[in-house]
């Protein structure tokens, strides 16, 4: 079965909406053949509504990098995956390595935010990955699995067959140190059984799961030629149109 690849970019805290009408001034020309793969793009949420009319009349979609759960209340600085919806995203980051790391994410969190962007009708990427010392104390496949079953728990097949996974190895991230594609491929293997063991077989091979960790137009060829490996989510390289759009046309 062939899975249609995505080429996901994460902005994290970077672009003003300045900043974002430039980049897409420069990159939509870059993209505008290119109808092998799903394009998205993950911009801060000022930036979002900018982003939305931008992309307008492309194949790109624009996605939320976090929300909350709620679907309003009494949660000073969050926001809903009802407003993101209403902001013309169409997909949302759940549990970035980033959020877990500073902001006390947990399988728990990651968990009821999937369930109310699945309600919401987003498109929910999550992300899941170890770190440096989880890696090197052979913990991968244990860290893994937790995040796995705590955070697609009590999901029907028809929800997981709407989500993106993407493998984040946080040692990875920003490190310059990339996982090899045999490495990130063999971690994929191991998440596609886990799904064939909570869903099914079906389920499993339909999945798509994203690498990322310093992926740049240098590598991407050699991450995409693993059979495994159904796309990326990009940081640093997609905040330049050129080297994002050199990623999209691996």
């Amino acid at each position: 079965m062939s899975r249609r690849p995505v080429i996901a970019g994460n902005w994290k805290m970077y672009k003003t909406q300045a900043d974002t009408r430039q980049f897409f001034a420069a990159f939509k020309p870059l993209v505008a053949h290119s109808r092998h793969c799903d394009i998205i793009i993950a911009p801060p949420f000022t930036a979002l509504s900018v982003a939305v009319e931008a992309a307008a009349g492309t194949p790109i979609a624009i996605a939320a990098q976090n929300a909350h759960w709620a679907r309003e209340g009494a949660f000073t600085g969050e926001i809903s995956m009802p407003m993101l919806v209403e902001a013309g995203c169409r997909g949302v980051i759940i549990g970035h390595s980033e959020r877990r790391q500073y902001f006390g994410e947990t399988d728990e969190s990651v968990n009821r935010k999937l369930g109310a962007a699945l309600h919401a009708g987003l498109t929910p990427i999550i992300c899941v990955g170890e770190l440096a010392a989880e890696r090197d104390a052979n913990l991968t496949h244990a860290v893994l699995k937790r995040q796995f079953e705590g955070g697609l728990h009590a999901l029907t097949d028809a929800d997981f067959s709407r989500i993106l996974l993407a493998y984040e190895p946080i040692w990875a991230i920003g490190t310059g140190r990339t996982a090899t594609p045999e490495i990130a491929a063999a971690v994929h293997r191991f998440l596609r059984e886990l799904a064939a063991k909570q869903f099914s077989p079906e389920c499993a091979s339909a999945l798509r799961i994203l690498y990322g960790g310093s992926v740049k137009p240098d590598n991407i060829k050699g991450l995409m030629a693993q059979e495994e490996i159904d796309g990326a989510l990009v940081g640093g390289a997609s905040l330049d149109a050129k080297s994002f759009a050199a990623i999209v046309n691996f």
